[in-house]
């Protein structure tokens, strides 16, 4: 890796890290002796430590591991709250998260009716503005009620443009993705509303057929392309037919676009040892790479917390051996579906080295790649003039400090929630 500055080395004040480092910024492999020299709550330098101009007057700590901050694009909550119009516990949500090493998250929010989300939206995107969110993640309810999941099937509803338009208009900027079912009525019109509101679509919650999955990538005539934008998809085979050889279903097209294209196709994984296989999830990392691959968490209220009953939604989840399901309850739900995570996202970066994915890779898909699909362009890398977010881990992954904008974050020393998966 080349040295990397944002501008002439001046960081009286700052702060100096050395260790071995992980940038997140695809084609860049671990420096083995690394430095990162942080003034003003911005990167001001980071590379090989033989590099480092001479004369940077700040105090240098050796650490065994440095690694940017990861970014979240489908998370739900934690410490017992749930993303919705209550402003404190999102607070108290996001802090967690920060805290275990997520220091960018997108609050996502389950089908429900309007006037919910928008009450919601009106109170996230404050905390969006002031930057304790880095967005919001509108999960339905343009979905497929057979592929509801954990979702209330009472809330999903038919493709909308004017409600879509209204909620996208409410956040002033914020919503950053929504998760729309390619069979969903006005599809195509949903598209070109995201697009013109800089939204990502993802596709999911979804019982399209491999052809249905590859028209609605592909757009059509009357609505222009719907390709101008990126793409990408909701906890990719889940929550969506499994892969068939004679009914491939949308994984195929999904797989096959990440592969072609990374910069227009990113696949959500949820690498917490539940919701799939660590074969598959080798299987995804060989087949399209960490530059299609956004590892994300779909954490709720649970995280953090011990086993016992929770909210998702409107809808009663239960927590038994860190594994949440839906609780018998809501006509037309399924009961025993998974229903969201309880894990935090370097536990999933830690599963996935610990499944044979190399280190570089991994962080790549907790980081700069998410970030890259969203839009956030200062954070999820190491390098000159982005936003000191920074994780010091063991070589184990284990966490030791995190840096948000150059600020040292409180770390809540608990045990690791899923020690046990």
């Amino acid at each position: 890796m080349r040295a990397d500055r944002a501008r002439p080395l001046n960081a009286d004040g700052g702060l100096g890290l050395r260790g071995r480092l992980v940038t997140g910024r695809p084609g860049e492999e671990m420096i083995d002796d690394g430095t990162v020299v942080v003034a003003g709550g911005r990167i001001l330098w980071c590379g090989p430590t033989a590099d480092l101009p001479p004369g940077v007057d700040v105090e240098i700590q050796q650490v065994p591991l440095i690694l940017p901050g990861l970014v979240d694009v489908h998370c739900h909550g934690a410490l017992g709250h749930t993303f919705s119009a209550d402003a404190e516990g999102a607070r108290l949500a996001a802090g967690h998260h920060a805290v275990q090493g997520t220091t960018s998250v997108l609050a996502s929010l389950v089908s429900a009716p309007s006037h919910v989300l928008l009450e919601q939206i009106a109170v996230l995107r404050d905390l969006v503005d002031d930057g304790t969110l880095a967005g919001l993640h509108l999960e339905g309810p343009f979905i497929a009620k057979s592929m509801c999941g954990a979702q209330d099937p009472a809330a999903i509803i038919d493709g909308d443009p004017a409600l879509l338009d209204r909620w996208l208009e409410a956040g002033r900027g914020t919503v950053r993705s929504i998760t729309l079912a390619p069979e969903t009525p006005h599809f195509a019109e949903l598209v070109k509303l995201c697009r013109e509101y800089r939204v990502v679509p993802s596709l999911g919650h979804t019982d399209a057929t491999a052809a249905r999955t590859r028209d609605a990538l592909a757009g059509t005539p009357d609505n222009g392309p719907s390709n101008a934008g990126p793409w990408s998809a909701t906890h990719l085979f889940n929550r969506m037919p499994p892969l068939g050889h004679r009914s491939p279903g949308p994984i195929a097209v999904l797989l096959q676009a990440a592969r072609q294209s990374p910069e227009k196709m990113v696949v959500e994984l949820v690498a917490d040892g539940i919701h799939l296989d660590p074969e598959i999830i080798r299987m995804v990392f060989d087949l399209v790479g960490p530059r299609s691959i956004a590892l994300v968490t779909d954490a709720m209220a649970a995280a953090g917390m011990p086993d016992g009953p929770y909210n998702l939604g409107s809808l009663e989840v239960i927590v038994q051996d860190r594994v949440a399901r839906l609780a018998p309850g809501a006509e037309g739900a399924q009961p025993g579906a998974i229903a969201g995570a309880t894990s935090r996202l370097l536990e999933n970066v830690r599963r996935c080295v610990g499944w044979g994915i190399p280190l570089a890779d991994a962080v790549m898909a907790a980081s700069s790649t998410p970030a890259r699909l969203v839009g956030l362009n200062q954070v999820g890398a190491i390098a000159g003039g982005y936003r000191a977010d920074l994780l010091i881990t063991t070589e184990q992954l284990e966490l030791l400090q995190v840096y948000r904008a150059g600020t040292s974050l409180t770390q809540e020393r608990n045990d690791r929630a899923d020690s046990s998966v």
